[in-house]
Parts: C-alpha cells; sequence; structure tokens
C-alpha cells in the first residue's frame, strides 16, 4: 500500500494534538502530503436561541474564527511539521464529520489520522470518530483519547 496523503483532522484539543504524533511518524516512514483540517461549525443553521440570527453578525464570527484558525494552524504546522516534505492548510464550514469525508474525496486521501475525543459520559469514541470510521472508504487510524504518545 502505498500512502502518499495523510489527513488530520484538528478541532486544536488537546486529544487531537495526540494524534500528532503519529502523523509525524507516518510522514518519517511515507513521505507523505500532510493535509491538515479545521472545521468550522456553521453556526447559522443551529436552531434560534433568541429569535432570528444576523446573518452580518454570523458572518463576522466566521469570518474572525477562519482567521483565528489560519493563525492557529500556521503555528502548528511551523511547530510541529516543519520536516514534513508538504503540509497543505484546509479551513472550511459546515458539519465536522461530513467535512473530513469531502476532503478524502476532493483531495484523494490515503489515510485519515485522527483522534477519537469523546466527551459524552464513558465513551471514549466521539461523534465525529464514529461518523467518519463508518462512512470513510479509507483506512482511518484512530488514536484513543487516553493514549500517551511520544
Amino acid at each position: 500500500m502505498e500512502i502518499r496523503k495523510i489527513l488530520w483532522p484538528t478541532d486544536f484539543s488537546a486529544s487531537a494534538k495526540n494524534a500528532l504524533d503519529y502523523v509525524k511518524s507516518i510522514t518519517e516512514r511515507y513521505g507523505p502530503e500532510i493535509h491538515v483540517l479545521y472545521v468550522i461549525e456553521d453556526i447559522a443553521h443551529h436552531k434560534e436561541w433568541y429569535g432570528k440570527f444576523d446573518p452580518a453578525h454570523v458572518e463576522k464570527l466566521v469570518e474572525w474564527e477562519n482567521q483565528k484558525a489560519d493563525e492557529r494552524l500556521e503555528q502548528i504546522c511551523s511547530r510541529h511539521l516543519e520536516n514534513c516534505p508538504l503540509y497543505i492548510r484546509h479551513i472550511r464550514v459546515g458539519d465536522p464529520a461530513q467535512e473530513i469525508l469531502k476532503l478524502i474525496d476532493d483531495e484523494k486521501i490515503d489515510m485519515v489520522v485522527m483522534s477519537t475525543k469523546g466527551t459524552k459520559g464513558h465513551f471514549q469514541f466521539g461523534s465525529v470518530a464514529d461518523k467518519v470510521v463508518k462512512n470513510a472508504t479509507i483506512p482511518v487510524l484512530t488514536i484513543p483519547v487516553n493514549n500517551q504518545s511520544g
């Protein structure tokens, strides 16, 4: 099996960072492109809390989060992926699992490396990881939240 492109989805959490050591290890061995993805949740499609959302306000929030996400991705890539042959940053707006699956198809990704996160009670497998594992057509390496890599 040839691994030319891997995807590391991140939400900037400590558990997502846990998968980074595996991304670097795979990169050292196979030398693939690394696609780093951050998904901005589309708040405009949430149920209204107190009346209608002002579209201009929503647009400003998404624009601000996009700018901050770009800064964080640049920091991560320059600090942790400096020895990688090529890393490509992606920022998308929408449902995280759906956007991960779309990027797999759009970029012809060969493997996903992601944290299981798991924030619901005693279960250590989050809904995004669950959806990706169940629907991806490529291998998905999941890193448990309690894993102490490195």
